[in-house]
């Protein structure tokens, strides 16, 4: 069993949802198309693993089981406010990226780590809560709801920092993460986010009140995923 821990880690910078949709999709079934020919070999080949980070110029992005009536907007309201709109094949309901904004896409191979759906989720999740809790944050979960929340115990005050949103097919995973830095809030005010009408979205900039540094984030994430994980994470 060649179980590569090898995680090739790219920054794309800002690129549009549409774009970065479609090098996933790519590298998602080059990974998927590997699997398949080594069953065929006596010793297979290890996969390759990789994460992208990212930042999409506005966009709401809509999941399998999303319902449209969470878009508060009609297509010339869109167009209006220069936002595009994708319907998507990942998990979730509707959600906003946008400047200011970590989107995580990791392309794993689970049979390189672990093949349990459900853990991966909890191992992104607990990525992101111990990220923020070096910035002295108290973040966790809410039973039934994806996300990484703050004031987990009070369903008034209760407000979602962070977005889930996956996809997986014969254990290699696509789609990922979106973790608000310092985006604009008043997008959220468009849709019912994840389909959720009485809970707010908030920031690490909306809680802290300073400036926060976004690369500096970035890298307590990929840390906290490389320990998580066990990755051995290696820079493109």
């Amino acid at each position: 069993n060649m179980m590569n821990k090898k995680v090739r880690v790219s920054d794309w910078g800002l690129l549009s949802y549409g774009e970065a949709w479609e090098r996933q999709e790519e590298i998602f079934s080059q990974v998927i198309a590997f699997k398949r020919e080594n069953r065929k070999l006596e010793r297979p080949f290890p996969t390759d693993n990789h994460l992208f980070l990212v930042t999409h110029p506005p966009v709401f992005t809509i999941g399998k089981s999303g319902k449209m009536e969470h878009l508060l907007l009609n297509e010339k309201e869109l167009e209006a406010k220069d936002i595009s709109f994708f319907r998507t094949n990942r998990g979730g309901d509707i959600t906003f990226h946008g400047p200011g904004q970590i989107v995580g896409y990791p392309i794993l191979d689970l049979d390189n780590f672990f093949t349990d759906i459900h853990k991966y989720l909890r191992f992104l999740e607990e990525a992101v809560i111990r990220t923020l809790a070096s910035y002295n944050m108290i973040a966790g979960r809410i039973e039934g709801l994806t996300g990484v929340w703050l004031d987990v115990n009070d369903s008034h005050r209760a407000r979602k920092i962070c977005a889930f949103g996956v996809k997986s097919s014969r254990w290699v995973t696509m789609h990922g993460l979106a973790l608000n830095v310092n985006v604009d809030l008043e997008y959220f005010k468009n849709i019912i986010p994840c389909g959720i009408a009485d809970k707010n979205v908030t920031s690490l900039e909306n809680e802290l009140d300073v400036k926060i540094d976004i690369n500096t984030v970035k890298g307590q994430l990929k840390k906290h995923l490389s320990d998580l994980f066990k990755m051995n994470i290696i820079d493109f």
